[in-house]
């Protein structure tokens, strides 16, 4: 296979991965249905039962990016207050990093065993036999995964693929490109999922991956502003505070990120620093700005002008 075939070989990987990512989300939502928008109502109330169920929520459908713009939808609904929305959309930024836990343990050879067995449960006569194309979109990701991978080995011969890669180190190019590629693919996780793979194909250096998928986390809030578009000022209020708390995160790593990248890699293996850069990353925003939801609800309420009874909705 040529550098060139594997790059075509690559991107329809990527888009394979992608389509997964987006199937596997739509099939849960289906089978949870509006069981799920209830119970994210009755248990989103306290702050950090909301961060809670965001990051087990976007754990299970592997996608913060399907996970805010429900919470936008909710919050557009009344369904869920703004402020409770807030530990939602902080709780997805942790339950993210599952895809990079998944990528750095090389857990994507499982793909066809979860294929056949999604394709086994869709044709059994079984009451839940509606799970299968969850387990089918769910191994078709780690299929995809592996597919990425092999496209990739015939790009580690081309030097000026391999120069423009290792420039994504400076810190602040890192951000750019996993921001703008994020904003682009609508997906963390493709952008997590495919620095790691580089990472384990030599092809990018693991102290210029941890930049990249710190960039993906301000690219994946464009998800939830598009979808805010057309709705109420409090559903864009939403969207905003998303933005908000990943540029805010950025900005509190961007004067230490060159040191904390070369720390991660010195104390973890290739794959392994750039997912728990990603986890430390994360767990800090929350941290940070979990305790201060107070104060900043009120700030962003009055910039987009909410009525207090809307800001409190369903809040208990």
């Amino acid at each position: 296979m040529t550098w060139w075939q594997g790059l075509i070989s690559a991107i329809s990987a990527i888009i394979l991965f992608l389509f997964s990512l987006q199937s596997f989300s739509h099939e849960l939502q289906i089978a949870g249905g509006e069981t799920l928008r209830t119970w994210l109502g009755r248990v989103t109330a306290n702050r950090w039962q909301g961060l809670l169920v965001g990051a087990g929520t976007t754990a299970l459908v592997q996608s913060s990016s399907a996970v805010t713009a429900l919470a936008v939808t909710l919050v557009d609904a009344d369904i869920i207050s703004f402020k409770a929305s807030l530990g939602i959309l902080l709780g997805a930024n942790i339950g993210t990093t599952t895809t990079a836990w998944l990528v750095s343990f090389k857990l994507t050879e499982m793909g066809p065993y979860f294929i056949l067995a999604g394709a086994l449960i869709s044709v059994l006569p079984f009451r839940f036999r509606f799970l299968g194309k969850s387990i089918f979109y769910f191994g078709l990701i780690f299929f995809a995964l592996n597919l990425v991978s092999v496209g990739l080995k015939p790009l580690s011969v081309v030097p000026a693929f391999h120069e423009w890669l290792v420039r994504s180190e400076t810190p602040w190019l890192g951000v750019l490109i996993g921001m703008i590629f994020t904003a682009l693919v609508q997906s963390s996780s493709v952008t997590t999922g495919l620095a790691i793979l580089l990472v384990q194909q030599g092809l990018l250096p693991a102290a210029a991956a941890i930049p990249i998928v710190m960039g993906a986390n301000i690219g994946t809030t464009s998800t939830g502003i598009i979808a805010s578009l057309g709705m109420r000022p409090i559903a864009r209020a939403t969207a905003t505070a998303n933005l908000l708390f990943n540029i805010g995160g950025v900005l509190i790593f961007f004067p230490f990120l060159r040191p904390f990248s070369r720390f991660m890699v010195d104390w973890f293996r290739a794959g392994m620093s750039v997912a728990w850069a990603h986890l430390i990353f994360n767990v800090t925003v929350a941290l940070v700005f979990g305790p201060l939801l107070d104060q900043i609800e009120p700030r962003i309420s009055a910039r987009f002008r909410l009525p207090p009874k809307l800001q409190r909705a369903t809040e208990n």
